[in-house]
């Protein structure tokens, strides 16, 4: 398999490949962390559990709000890191994935997907500029899941999760601790890093309050 070009954003077969896996382990997890949070299943039941419609329509959801949101979020990185000429392709960390899994089944939410890692020469406000194409992408994707939230049932509840989870991502990512985006943009622009922040949280705020977690 080639690599696919689009919009002149060039995606490499491995990278392709770990996008799937990401994306299809995340929804795994999140489907199994939400039977369990809520109640539907306990430990070992769970295994039973995940043969069950429910478990088809919670995972349904999860791929269409914490998956795009989670891939989304690293596929804005790369494609701002390929407009200022680097090589940057995203990798899966297999381990992790594995971890988030294993511990949905026990009840607790981990993830950590993967990254995109980039090389070339770049400036202090590219690396920003980059880093700070992950939280808006999760900001903006609060914008598209929102209209959702005037449905019921299944279209209802890919809004509530989606608003909820691009919310926290956003907020999360824009800590300025470790390898999370908020330490580089706030070491690039303390302004830019201030406006992103506070914003991000009131969005995750309202979105604790009002919208909510959904029933499912």
């Amino acid at each position: 398999m080639s690599a696919i070009r689009i919009d002149g954003i060039r995606f490499y077969p491995d990278e392709i490949r770990d996008l799937a896996v990401a994306w299809i382990a995340l929804g795994i997890a999140f489907g199994v962390f939400i039977l369990v949070s809520t109640g539907r299943s306990v430990f070992p039941d769970i295994t039973g559990a995940i043969l069950t419609p429910l478990f088809a329509r919670v995972f349904l959801v999860s791929m269409l709000t914490v998956g795009v949101g989670f891939l989304l979020h690293e596929l804005a990185h790369k494609v701002v890191a390929v407009r200022f000429g680097q090589v940057a392709s995203f990798k899966a960390d297999y381990q992790m994935l594995a971890l988030c899994i294993g511990a949905a089944f026990a009840g607790f939410l981990f993830a950590a997907p993967g990254a995109v890692y980039h090389r070339g020469r770049i400036t202090q406000r590219q690396s920003g500029l980059v880093s700070v194409a992950g939280p808006l992408t999760n900001v903006a994707l609060v914008a598209v899941f929102l209209p959702l939230l005037v449905f019921d049932g299944f279209v209802g509840q890919v809004g509530q999760l989606g608003v909820l989870i691009n919310a926290f991502l956003a907020t999360f990512n824009m800590l300025p601790f470790g390898p999370l985006d908020g330490k580089s943009v706030m070491s690039w622009s303390k302004p830019v890093f201030g406006a992103t922040f506070v914003g991000s949280a009131l969005v995750a705020i309202g979105a604790i309050l009002v919208v909510g977690f959904p029933s499912f």
